[in-house]
C-alpha cells in the first residue's frame, strides 16, 4: 500500500503532451492548433509486486548499452528491497509500470553485494579516466569509509521535468525520518548517475557527401547536451561532475536510430554529479526554483 498519491494535473497542463494537427488543418495555423493532453501523475513507493519489470526497463535506459554489464534483475531487487526510500511516478494507478523513478543506495552498507561490487568498479574505473571526477575516486576507492549515496533516477522521454522536484523533496523527507530510525543513511556525498548527449554528423549524411556536413575549423569540440535539464542545476553544487564514454561500442547507426526530426545524430555517454551532503538539500531547492521558470 502506497504511503502517498499526489495528483498534479496542473504541472502536466503546464508541460503538456502535443498531438500534431490533423492533416486537413491549415499549414498557416500557429503551435496554437495543437491539442494538449491533461495527465494526472502520482507517487507511489517502489512496491515489488508491482514495479520490477518497470524499474528494470528505467534502469536499462539509464545505462544505456552499458547496462549488458550489470546483474539489472539484482539491481532492481535491491531498489524494491528499500520500499519506504525514494520514489516511482504513475499515470494509471498503483498496480501499472512507473513511468518514473528515483532512489538512493548506500554502496558502502551494499559493498558485499555482487551487483554494487560490479557498479562500484565501474564508477571508479570511469572517474579514474576524468580528471573532473577526481574526487570520487577516492570516495570509492576499496579502503573508504565514505558513506556515498548513489542516486539513481530516471523518466521516459515524454515525461515532464516537473515531476522531478516533487521526488527528490519525498526523498529528503524520507532520508530524515529512516535517520531517525537509526537506518544506515547518513550520507556524506551523493554521487548522481546520469547521461549527456553530443550532437554528431548523421552517418547517412557523411554517406551522400554532402559538402555542407563538413567540419570546419575550430568547430570540432563537441558541446553537450542534457537528457535531464535538472542536471545542469545540480552541477552547480557539485564538488565534481564530468561525462564519460561507455565500454560498449555504439553502432555506427546508433547515433542515427536516436535522430529524430533534427539533422545531427545524437551519441550518448554516462555522466557523474559528486555533491557533498551539506549541499544537498540546497541543490534540490535550487532544482524547483529552476523548473520553475522554465
Amino acid at each position: 500500500m502506497a504511503k502517498r498519491k499526489h495528483a498534479k494535473n496542473s504541472e502536466a497542463q503546464d508541460e503538456g503532451l502535443e498531438r500534431q494537427p490533423n492533416e486537413d488543418t491549415d499549414d498557416s495555423g500557429s503551435d496554437e492548433d495543437n491539442d494538449v493532453v491533461n495527465v494526472d501523475f502520482e507517487w507511489f513507493d517502489p512496491q515489488p509486486e508491482h514495479d520490477f519489470h518497470g524499474l528494470k526497463t528505467l534502469l536499462r535506459q539509464l545505462l544505456d548499452v552499458d547496462a549488458q554489464l550489470f546483474d539489472l534483475s539484482a539491481l532492481t531487487d535491491l531498489v524494491l528491497s528499500q520500499p519506504l526510500l525514494g520514489s516511482t511516478v504513475k499515470v494509471d494507478g498503483n498496480e501499472t509500470d512507473p513511468y518514473a523513478f528515483l532512489t538512493v543506495l548506500n554502496l558502502h552498507e551494499h559493498k558485499d553485494k555482487a551487483v554494487i561490487k560490479d557498479l562500484t568498479s565501474y564508477l571508479l574505473r570511469k572517474a579514474s579516466t576524468t580528471p573532473a571526477l577526481a574526487p570520487v575516486v577516492g570516495l570509492l576507492s576499496p579502503d573508504s569509509t565514505a558513506q556515498v549515496g548513489l542516486i539513481l533516477t530516471e523518466r521516459l522521454i515524454n515525461i515532464p521535468a516537473e515531476v522531478v522536484p516533487h521526488m527528490y523533496t519525498m526523498l529528503l523527507e524520507e532520508i530524515s525520518w529512516a535517520l531517525a530510525e537509526k537506518e544506515p543513511y547518513a550520507f556524506s556525498h551523493y554521487l548522481v548517475l546520469s547521461k549527456t548527449y553530443t550532437e554528431i554528423v548523421s552517418a547517412l549524411d557523411a554517406e551522400e557527401s554532402r559538402p555542407q556536413k563538413k567540419s570546419k575549423k575550430g568547430q570540432d569540440k563537441a558541446e553537450f547536451f542534457y537528457f535531464h535539464p535538472e542536471d545542469e542545476v545540480l552541477q552547480e553544487h557539485a564538488a565534481g561532475h564530468g561525462s564519460f564514454a561507455y565500454t560498449k561500442e555504439q553502432g555506427d547507426g546508433h547515433a542515427d536510430s536516436k535522430r529524430a526530426f533534427q539533422e545531427l545524430g545524437i551519441k550518448p555517454q554516462g555522466h557523474m554529479m559528486l555533491i557533498d551532503a551539506a549541499r544537498f538539500e540546497g541543490a534540490v531547492k535550487a532544482i524547483s526554483g529552476f523548473l520553475s521558470r522554465s
